[in-house]
């Protein structure tokens, strides 16, 4: 280039920079950094459903071979998933996610991981229920192999994080979808079948009973999560995630989603989403792109015997309603504070998750039916229930939780703030009242969550004023009297929140 004229240098620069800049645009398009998940149109889309005869016998050839013959028939609907992840998300590095150095990466230092899981086949136009956890993060970059060894590569419906659940499809013909059965008729103690991939072992099946229903365990970490589990002894491990749990008729009653677990693998708990919630959200999916989710606009709290007994009821049952949102579903309704609601749709609720449960099985403009305990007497309301259209109920599930910095203190020794942790998973300090620097008060500093006193509703920045009706000005008073309390039974405790005034009984541990 020493002869060439400069014009003809700088055009060559200018080539070899384009050049660069094209051959770099193209590494980036294969490694799919530029191309945003590929999402299918919606539309309704039909499912098998098994019978609502809860006393029909199983429709195989015997006991000898029911469980060959239920694997036999859901098997074919249960795929794998294996999906691609950039690293700068936050991947477990463990057996179920494998690292790879591509030959581009020399240039473009970018490395992927690969997570498995399972899905299930719901109809026979390919599309597939899944864990949301499953394909978070995943983008476009979805391969699913059917029980026939066919690959397909996966296109995102959509997902709902508050229910770990998510909808993929694949474009095949003729697919083996799985009859959809009831999970309201499931009970405790009945034979399951869990099927899916664990370890990237294909199509493995595991049989064992229905330990429990309606089980929170707090493991989904979205806000407006719902968590009403199935749990089975049936061995479920990492990669059975999406997979399907079956009844002795081979029809799904729910969807595989988490363990139990100290070691990460099977320990004896496993818990599945109802088929009757996850079709719901899987059907919004597929006809709307996203869930149509009602609100009943309430704040609810389980009622516990003490409470029951309180209210008047004749045995423990219900979901006590502890606020309400202005202007939502429930005050328009007619639903007060303090009312215990028994049964949702004639669904009995005996836990506060059961109750979000059945609303979460219902859609904005549905109407509810409510059976309520008020004033010592049964009545019905009935209405319709609002969704995120609706200014009110959005602003209150839009709203961030309050910003509160967490009340911490040093050991007393430091600090000089008298504190101490009770039985029942929360922290008292003794503070100063602002307006009258001599007296104190006892405020609620830490409250472990899933505790006994969480599930009471005590919070932090509550003040504790009273226990079984008596005043407790200091920390050695509270102290004293929480050991004569828990001796006699379950503490009541008077507490002042904001500007309101509340009753929380402590149940025994």
């Amino acid at each position: 280039m020493m002869g060439m004229p400069l014009h003809q240098k700088l055009l060559t620069g200018i080539l070899i920079l384009l050049t660069g800049m094209l051959l770099g645009a193209l590494l980036m398009i294969m490694r799919g950094n530029w191309l945003p998940p590929e999402r299918v149109q919606v539309r309704y889309t039909e499912v098998l459903r098994g019978s609502s005869d809860s006393e029909q016998l199983p429709v195989f050839s015997g006991p000898a071979s029911l469980f060959g013959d239920i694997a036999e028939k859901v098997i074919p609907a249960v795929v794998y998933i294996e999906t691609e992840i950039a690293m700068q998300q936050a991947v477990p590095d463990d057996e179920n996610h494998r690292f790879e150095n591509q030959l581009w990466d020399r240039f473009l230092p970018r490395r992927r991981a690969q997570s498995i899981g399972s899905g299930v086949l719901i109809s026979q136009d390919g599309y597939i229920l899944t864990n949301h956890h499953v394909i978070e993060g995943a983008d476009n970059r979805i391969q699913v192999t059917t029980h026939n060894r066919k690959q397909y590569k996966a296109k995102v419906v959509g997902s709902d994080p508050s229910t770990d659940l998510a909808v993929i499809k694949i474009d095949t013909p003729g697919a083996h979808p799985v009859v959809i059965g009831n999970s309201d008729q499931v009970r405790i103690g009945d034979w399951v079948m869990a099927v899916g991939n664990p370890f990237r072992l294909r199509s493995t099946v595991t049989a064992g009973i229905v330990s429990a229903i309606g089980r929170d365990v707090d493991i989904i970490t979205d806000r407006m999560r719902i968590e009403s589990f199935i749990q089975t002894d049936a061995a479920i491990n990492r990669g059975n995630s999406g997979g399907a749990l079956v009844n002795t008729k081979g029809e799904l009653i729910g969807i595989n989603t988490a363990i139990a677990s100290e070691s990460g693998t099977y320990q004896g708990y496993g818990f599945a989403v109802p088929v009757n919630m996850a079709m719901k959200i899987g059907q919004d999916i597929i006809e709307f792109g996203s869930v149509q989710r009602a609100f009943l606009g309430v704040e609810i709290a389980s009622v516990d015997y003490d409470q029951a007994r309180r209210h008047g009821l004749t045995h423990v049952s219900g979901v006590e309603v502890r606020n309400l949102v202005p202007s939502g579903s429930a005050d328009m309704g007619g639903l007060k504070r303090g009312d215990v609601i028994l049964t949702v749709n004639g669904y009995p609720v005996d836990a506060a998750n059961r109750l979000q449960e059945r609303i979460a099985m219902m859609r904005p403009g549905e109407e509810v039916t409510l059976s309520v305990w008020r004033d010592n007497a049964e009545s019905e309301l009935r209405f319709p229930l609002m969704g995120l259209d609706d200014e009110a109920i959005r602003e209150w599930a839009s709203a961030a939780p309050p910003s509160r910095q967490p009340l911490e203190f040093e050991s007393e020794p430091e600090s000089g703030v008298p504190q101490q942790t009770f039985d029942g998973g929360f922290t008292l300090a003794e503070l100063a009242v602002l307006e009258d620097l001599s007296r104190n008060e006892l405020v609620v500093v830490r409250v472990d969550p899933g505790s006994v006193s969480h599930e009471a509703g005590l919070r932090e920045e509550d003040v504790i004023t009273h226990i079984n009706g008596s005043a407790i000005p200091s920390l050695k008073e509270f102290t004293d009297a929480w050991g004569t309390a828990l001796g006699k039974g379950e503490p009541s405790l008077s507490i002042r929140r904001s500007n309101q005034s509340l009753t929380l009984v402590m149940p025994a541990e």
